[in-house]
């Protein structure tokens, strides 16, 4: 029983600790992707206009 518990707060600790690193770690999509590749322009001839 003791280990189970040991088990419960090892994961519980764990996925603290992980959330907080990814929350630091992360960067939003428009900071991330922000070449010149990522913008369109000219949306060209082969898309459908309303």
């Amino acid at each position: 029983m003791k280990a189970f518990i040991a088990a419960i707060l090892f994961a519980a600790v764990a996925a603290v600790g992980a959330a907080n690193v990814l929350d630091t770690q992360q960067r939003a999509a428009w900071d991330a992707n922000t070449t010149a590749g990522a913008r369109v322009g000219d949306p060209g001839h082969n898309l459908v206009k309303n």
